[in-house]
């Protein structure tokens, strides 16, 4: 009896005091449908403007210690405690945004891509994801701006806003997330993302130095900066999805050479695409026509899902189908369907003012300002090298909305421009004995490389590569260049 309130009482001090001080109203006990792991998981929201009420919802999930469940089995006899407590402190914070503007962090990133879950085929489960990044860091998932996801406001105009506010909200959430979590404040931290987030993290990155630069107290300890097939500078990745196109054979010679003779992409923007001439604008129209809707322009070799096979699929209850590449390409349907389950977002403290929409990927509220797609992050990304922050940009190799082709000249323009000399000349690196994509690296800080097989959301279609491309990133360590296996593998 003794033993047993004794356990009551540590149980009671946990629950009182938290545990490791964060938050344990945010703590989630466990996700419906979830598998068992040896990690923990908070989710909750941090108000970014109290007088508005506006809100951002965040998921967090601590870093996974290789083996810990094996360790914890084979020396349970030794010792008193989980040893997975004592590994996991040593390892980074990694913040992750999706973009488009308005798109889910907890769709894309969390729940589709490089967190420990993905939705099982019946939308009311979840499986392992063996290859998330939190086997290499602890990652931290916000949905933003107010308006995506389960992030909100409660003063309506708020929902019209664009990249400046977005990056100011940022950085009050991370100061206050970090008050929650105060164990974090000294972690190395590493922004990442993907898409438009190639507009989020430089400029919530540079919000942060300008914070670092006159704060007398806290300063964020930033070690580097991912972003995957980033938008950068809309004039030249506008055109390279044509020379996308026209290379992989999904337009003809013809419509390829009137889009690249006829159509000047100095003068295209985000609002207006139309300020062209004729001849550009109607070859652009054909080129739409002819690669036509039965292909996924974020993934060219992927199939497409048919919506109605998801849903016979969703009652009959079966594990979903896969199709071509061995990516399960109705996952999409499941994530929606598994997040509007009012037991899941009870599980998340989610949604908490009752929403009158229902969860969705990209958000059908916000009024993002799309002329802030044309800001050029290039001089971003030469401030935040400047402060001695490696940038990589990576590229899945098999994206037509932000391809390679643009992506590749814009980090060797900005080479350029703060005259680094190529340290690493351009070439394979290995994973698994495979070609993993291709890489170079400029003055010890700028890194561009290509993932083979990738597309749009780079750790989706090829998450063992991507793994190794992320776990290299937050060890300060360059891609192989031979097909011995590294340490990281």
């Amino acid at each position: 009896m003794g033993g047993l309130w004794w356990w009551f009482c540590v149980l009671v001090l946990v629950l009182v005091v938290g545990v490791n001080g964060y938050p344990k109203e945010d703590l989630v006990v466990g996700l419906p449908g979830q598998p068992k792991v040896g990690f923990r998981q908070y989710a909750g929201y941090v108000d970014v403007d109290v007088k508005a009420g506006r809100s951002l919802f965040y998921y967090f999930v601590e870093a996974e210690e290789e083996d810990s469940l094996s360790l914890s089995h084979s020396h349970s006899h030794s010792h008193s405690h989980h040893p997975y407590h004592d590994h996991h402190k040593l390892k980074p914070l990694t913040l992750w945004l999706n973009g488009g503007p308005g798109c889910s962090s907890m769709g894309g990133g969390a729940f589709t891509e490089l967190g420990p879950f993905f939705p099982r085929g019946d939308g009311r489960g979840l499986r392992r994801n063996s290859m998330s990044w939190n086997k290499a860091s602890n990652l931290l998932f916000i949905e933003s701006p107010a308006g995506v996801g389960w992030s909100y406001s409660n003063t309506t105009s708020d929902y019209v806003t664009g990249d400046a506010r977005t990056a100011r909200d940022m950085l009050i959430f991370m100061l206050k997330w970090y008050d929650k979590f105060p164990e974090f404040k000294s972690r190395d931290l590493f922004l990442t993302g993907e898409s438009y987030a190639g507009h989020y993290i430089p400029q919530l990155t540079i919000a942060l130095l300008d914070h670092n630069a006159h704060s007398s107290g806290f300063k964020f300890n930033i070690k580097g900066v991912a972003i995957g097939n980033p938008l950068l500078r809309l004039d030249r990745d506008a055109p390279a999805m044509y020379e996308f196109f026209w290379s992989h054979g999904m337009i003809s010679d013809e419509v390829g050479l009137t889009i690249m003779n006829e159509c000047d992409f100095e003068d295209y923007t985000f609002a207006s695409p139309n300020n062209v001439t004729l001849s550009c604008y109607n070859a652009i129209t054909e080129a739409s026509s002819i690669v036509g809707g039965y292909i996924n322009n974020y993934d060219v070799i992927l199939d497409v899902c048919y919506p109605s096979i998801v849903q016979q699929e969703l009652r009959l209850r079966k594990i979903a189908t896969k199709i071509s590449v061995g990516v399960d390409v109705c996952m999409v349907f499941e994530r929606r369907f598994y997040f509007n389950l009012p037991e899941v977002q009870k599980a998340l403290h989610a949604n908490r003012t009752n929403l009158p929409y229902s969860w969705s990927m990209c958000s059908t509220v916000l009024n993002y300002n799309y002329t802030d797609g044309n800001i050029n992050i290039l001089p971003l990304l030469k401030r935040i090298i400047q402060n001695h922050i490696p940038v990589w940009v990576f590229s899945g190799d098999q994206d037509s909305v932000i391809p390679l082709l643009g992506s590749r000249t814009l980090v060797r323009e900005l080479a350029h421009d703060l005259h680094f000399n190529n340290t690493v000349p351009y070439g394979a690196w290995f994973h698994k004995g495979q070609v993993g994509g291709w890489v170079t690296e400029y003055g010890n800080l700028l890194t561009f490389a290509t993932v083979r097989g990738a597309a749009h959301m780079v750790p989706y279609a090829q998450p063992s590569r991507a793994l190794h491309l992320f776990s290299s990133f937050v060890r300060g360590r360059r891609l192989p260049n031979t097909t011995r296996p590294s340490i990281n593998e």
